[in-house]
């Protein structure tokens, strides 16, 4: 073979792995810090770059999306004196990648630690009750404390929650029959309350039902009083009329003579009937004169009689 030709290719090939060693591709939301005979040179963004043979080598590479990480539980003693366990999660994101590669060694675990002591400290100045009823202030205090260390680091605290808070066995059973009790009580509240207002609902049914009873009662002697009246007001306009008419009759042509016509017939029926109805009979002394009765009675009715003008 030529030597010409093999020294062509052996040229190519340190070319073009030259071209592959210092060819560099950097992902979507991600840095590469760049440094040159040791000292930092720039900053890769996102796309293709080239590096200085030789020269230029990467030596940190970030990711920019957001990260999150697990804060290792620890023992926390409250205010009151309790011991309690506490872990939580942290979220990261770098902002600055050169403050991230050149500000700290390693932000991760200087953010986990501070989170841990932060929240000692945080713990410390509250009860246990209170500790979880207040996780949103400690999470608030995690966050701005960190964020605070984490500037010079290019790194920024997105936020931090606490996972759990776990108390000591004693201190849970005792928790746990003071919310047995708590329910308890708000059931016998729950329980009383239900029967005062079901009490109140009967005794306002029972109200209402006598009010209404009371009503009908009172509209039926108000029915009953009207039709007594409507009846003694027809009675009497009867009355009034039959005493008309008989004194219109009585003053026609014959008129006496039918009414002593009557008088007798009614003298007789009656005087049939009370013989009847009982064995002790009380006999007129003039029974035999039915005829001198009828007289008497005619002439009663002659002397109320209106006299004509």
């Amino acid at each position: 073979m030529n030597p010409t030709l093999v020294a062509v290719i052996v040229l190519a090939a340190l070319v073009v792995l030259v071209i592959l060693k210092t060819a560099v591709v950097v992902p979507q939301k991600s840095e590469y810090i760049v440094e040159r005979l040791g000292k930092y040179s720039n900053t890769l963004s996102a796309g293709f770059h080239l590096l200085v043979p030789f020269l230029d080598k990467i030596s940190y590479r970030f990711s920019l999306k957001e990260e999150v990480f697990d804060i290792p539980s620890q023992t926390c003693i409250t205010r009151d004196n309790v011991t309690v366990e506490v872990d939580g999660l942290i979220y990261l994101q770098v902002v600055d990648s050169k403050l991230a590669a050149y500000g700290i060694n390693d932000y991760r675990p200087a953010a986990s630690q501070l989170a841990q002591t932060t929240l000692r400290s945080c713990i410390g100045k509250i009860d246990l009750d209170k500790t979880f009823e207040e996780r949103e202030t400690i999470n608030g205090q995690v966050v701005d404390s960190i964020d605070q260390a984490a500037q010079s680091w290019g790194v920024k605290v997105l936020r931090y929650e606490v996972k759990d808070i776990l108390p000591p066995e004693s201190v849970k059973n005792a928790m746990e029959a003071q919310m047995t009790a708590e329910r308890e009580k708000r059931a016998a509240i729950a329980l009383s309350e239900g029967e005062r207002q079901s009490t109140i609902n009967r005794a306002e049914g029972q109200r209402q039902d006598l009010i209404l009873r009371s009503e009908g009662e009172k509209q039926r002697r108000i029915n009953e009083a009207d039709g007594r009246a409507a009846e003694i007001t027809a009675v009497a306009t009867a009355t009034a009329e039959g005493l008309r008419s008989i004194a219109m009759q009585l003053k026609a042509e014959g008129g006496l003579e039918a009414a002593n016509l009557r008088v007798a017939e009614q003298y007789v029926t009656e005087f049939g009937k009370l013989a009847q109805a009982t064995t002790s009979l009380i006999i007129p002394s003039n029974v035999s004169d039915l005829a001198g009765m009828v007289s008497v009675a005619m002439t009663a009715l002659e002397k109320g009689k209106p006299q004509s003008v």
